[in-house]
């Protein structure tokens, strides 16, 4: 349905963008009507031809390649809070599958496992957004997200998609609740995933141990757009000390209440997908988000925002898919 209105739409964009060399043509038309000047048509349309093969070319390649390309970013996280027995623990990063992205294309989804496993990481976290519009969107992919392999599992947490906001066929809140029950049920015991719901995990090494805390999707300030807040930050937080690492999904919570609230020193994010569109690598996300894509600091605390694997609109252009690799390193406090 989705790959429908994409069609649609760029239907629509290529008639708005043959109609504005039309508009200029009629207007120098009735100027040169006034000073009996005949204004040929012909580089008119064929401008209009040409800038609407473009678009469709660029979108035909967003479809079939640029929403399957993948990258893998490497990154060393520092900080004096990470215990030595953690230094060199190996964390990947994904966000935002939205699991319909991969319903032509299946085996796209398993090289993004295989590319994830490679990285052989002591956790996977997961910032959300599996599905769309619900739980049967993932059904066919059990297998696949099966093979996902570290040495602490898959942390997750859950976006503002899987919270079912877009799903126009539950009748009301009390349905739209229980299919999200049903979807955290599927990722906990069917995928084996440890979603993070307003709680918090220890991992262990040696003596010592982090906390990996997850939230509900929560929704804040002016940036972006707003979704649906279920998250319970202070609940999350709960009995948590030492080095801790926060699953959000939305990347407006970092500012808007993790920094002033908690000192949690690295926060972990998705939702923007960059835009799925990149302009002279700036991302279109940029419009939305002060924070959109990478690294942001704020002294001693830290923020990275992943672009995301899948797709709502399915293309992407000039903006790839990203695994992000972060290693920990443990600092000696001068």
């Amino acid at each position: 349905m989705l790959v429908i209105f994409t069609l649609i739409g760029a239907l629509i964009l290529g008639f708005v963008i043959a109609m504005v060399p039309h508009v200029l043509w009629f207007i120098g038309w009735l100027i040169g009507k006034c000073f009996h000047y005949s204004l040929p048509y012909s580089p008119f349309g064929w401008s209009a031809l040409t800038l609407v093969l473009l678009v469709w070319g660029i979108m035909a390649w967003g479809f079939f390649v640029g929403r399957f390309r993948l990258e893998t970013t490497m990154h060393t996280y520092k900080n004096n809070d990470i215990p030595t027995s953690f230094d060199g623990y190996r964390i990947v990063l994904i966000s935002d599958l939205h699991l319909s992205t991969f319903n032509d294309r299946p085996e796209a989804l398993r090289k993004i496992v295989d590319s994830i496993n490679a990285q052989k990481p002591d956790l996977i976290c997961f910032t959300g957004d599996l599905v769309t519009e619900g739980v049967s969107e993932a059904e066919p992919f059990v297998n696949i997200l099966k093979q996902l392999s570290a040495t602490d599992g898959v942390a997750a947490v859950f976006g503002n998609h899987d919270m079912l906001i877009y799903n126009h066929r539950l009748k009301n809140e009390a349905e739209r609740e229980r299919e999200v029950e049903r979807l955290a049920g599927f990722e906990r015991e069917v995928l084996g995933w440890q979603l993070l719901r307003n709680e918090n995990i220890a991992i262990h090494r040696d003596s010592a141990q982090i906390h990996i805390i997850g939230v509900d999707n929560v929704s804040r300030g002016k940036e972006g757009f707003r979704t649906i807040d279920k998250g319970d930050l202070k609940r999350a937080v709960q009995n948590t000390d030492g080095f801790r690492i926060l699953l959000t999904h939305d990347p407006t919570h970092w500012r808007e209440e993790v920094l002033p609230t908690t000192g949690i020193q690295l926060t972990l994010s998705g939702h923007t997908h960059s835009g799925q569109l990149r302009f002279f690598g700036r991302p279109a996300s940029a419009v939305s988000f002060s924070e959109s894509e990478g690294w942001f600091q704020c002294g001693t605390r830290s923020q990275y925002i992943n672009r995301g694997l899948g797709c709502t609109l399915p293309i992407r252009i000039n903006c790839p898919g990203e695994i992000t690799v972060i290693t920990l390193k443990a600092q000696r406090r001068p």
